[in-house]
């Protein structure tokens, strides 16, 4: 790939649903193993790395992200990782929090310091390596539904909704106030390395959203309003990652003050729709669905990317990239030919 030089207000300008300069290309997550394979450097987990490797490896990260033209760097660190008794959501286990007396008992208070203490090393290495014109683009993983799932377990969630409504509406409030407390800090301590902010709760499933509608917009929705208006307090723009069929309450979404929104699924509806939905009221990042890096050639890869390329100059807010993300399993020759192409299409 020829000289490229970032430009992180790419991002901002489509993040704000203004026409950026370029289209930037845009990832939620790429896996280490593809790092690896792209960069012909053994990049291991990030939480496997010892305190004195750690600027390799984001001397690794960073510089991968500059050699595919990336504008900024991707990077969160989730907070259902660190909650006591989490699982349920990744997992698989049994939801720590069953009833009222475990909620009531539950670490609260605990949770904001063991976040930094597990985190502070991650941003401030990151920090140190951003190359030359470029910042990051994430903070604080996981929303609010994410993180309540991961301590009490969707299927018990649904029992409690008919069982315990008081707890139900108590769950979703409590991790609201406890999300925008870390926030607050984390946006006083690192907002300078950030220049889009991130948050990532999968609220759909295919054809609807995992909670009714109604839930999502009395019991989530509110704090998402107060999460959007302290990250605007910061000068920077929101961004909401979330996968499924979420178009009922996306006008809701979007009210609550979200800048940006990305994730999209061919089987769901093919990014055009998003164009023409929301093109108008909000940025829209990603694109290429994911199955299609997996299961076809390059050569149908690029006529793909090409397609979507071409809507996509009717609109503003525009970054594109997978409508998920990078894991291990799509192949690393799907990827790197939709990154050229997009680059190729917009020189």
């Amino acid at each position: 790939m020829k000289n490229f030089s970032p430009d992180y207000n790419n991002i901002v300008s489509a993040a704000q649903n203004r026409k950026p300069k370029r289209i930037p290309v845009y990832e939620h997550q790429i896996s280490e193993k593809i790092i690896s394979s792209v960069m012909n450097k053994k990049l291991d987990p990030i939480d496997t790395v010892p305190d004195s490797g750690i600027d390799e490896y984001f001397r690794i990260y960073c510089d991968f992200f500059l050699k595919m033209q990336y504008d900024t760097v991707s990077f969160e660190r989730i907070l259902s990782g660190i909650l006591p008794g989490n699982g349920a959501l990744y997992g698989h286990e049994d939801g720590c929090i069953k009833t009222y007396e475990d909620f009531v008992n539950y670490p609260w208070d605990e949770i904001k310091n063991k976040y930094f203490e597990s985190n502070d090393r991650y941003f401030k290495a990151l920090d140190r390596n951003l190359p030359r014109g470029m910042k990051a683009i994430g903070g604080v993983g996981n929303g609010i539904f994410e993180c309540v799932q991961d301590i009490v377990g969707y299927i018990n969630l649904c029992y409690i909704k008919i069982d315990d409504e008081n707890l139900y509406r108590s769950l979703f409030l409590k991790m609201g106030d406890l999300l925008l407390d870390v926030w607050d800090e984390f946006l006083k301590r690192y907002s300078n390395i950030f220049c889009v902010m991130r948050m990532g709760d999968d609220l759909g499933f295919k054809t609807n959203t995992l909670l009714p509608p109604e839930d999502i917009i009395d019991n989530i929705i509110p704090k998402y309003k107060d999460l959007a208006a302290l990250v605007h307090s910061f000068g920077k723009p929101f961004l909401l990652h979330s996968c499924g069929n979420i178009f009922s309450i996306m006008d809701n979404l979007i009210d609550a003050g979200f800048d940006a929104k990305h994730s999209n699924e061919d089987e769901i509806a093919p990014m055009s729709v998003w164009y023409e939905k929301y093109g108008d009221k909000i940025g829209n990042f990603g694109g290429i669905d994911a199955d299609i890096l997996c299961r076809f050639k390059t050569s149908e890869i690029n006529d793909y990317v090409s397609e979507i390329y071409a809507i996509s100059q009717n609109y503003k807010g525009v970054a594109l990239g997978s409508g998920n993300s990078i894991p291990d399993y799509v192949p690393v020759e799907n990827y790197i030919e939709m990154v050229q192409t997009i680059i190729n299409l917009r020189s």
